[in-house]
């Protein structure tokens, strides 16, 4: 006559559901994903925001004739505007983000970076 208990845990067969469904799953890396790519996303966001914010700034800001105070302002703004969008692509860049944050996550920042560099350019400064 057989035994109905396995001689170790090793050899247990499950025949019925489980009490806790996530241990019958194998442990990957990657299953936080979710939690991991809304904190790796803060930074990338809050840069971008800054970005989209000092080149709002940029844009906005209007010179009448030779006023040199709302030039430095269009250029502290757009080179703000470009150091923001350079970090939130900087960090992207970093493997462990860009495996969580596919490349659309990047783009925002890349365009406003250009944009501050065509307004920096085009201000007339």
């Amino acid at each position: 006559m057989q035994s109905s208990k396995p001689s170790y845990p090793g050899d247990r067969q499950k025949s019925g559901p489980s009490r806790h469904p996530v241990d019958d799953r194998p442990h990957h890396p990657d299953d936080d994903r979710r939690l991991l790519r809304v904190i790796l996303a803060v930074p990338v966001v809050l840069l971008t925001l800054a970005a989209a914010f000092f080149l709002w700034l940029a844009i906005n800001t209007r010179p009448d004739g030779g006023d040199e105070a709302a030039y430095a302002v269009i250029e502290l703004a757009c080179a703000l505007a470009i150091v923001s969008a350079g970090a939130a692509g900087k960090l992207w860049l970093a493997p462990s983000v860009r495996r969580m944050m596919r490349w659309p996550w990047a783009v925002p920042a890349v365009v406003l970076g250009v944009a501050a560099v065509v307004r920096w350019v085009s201000s007339g400064a």
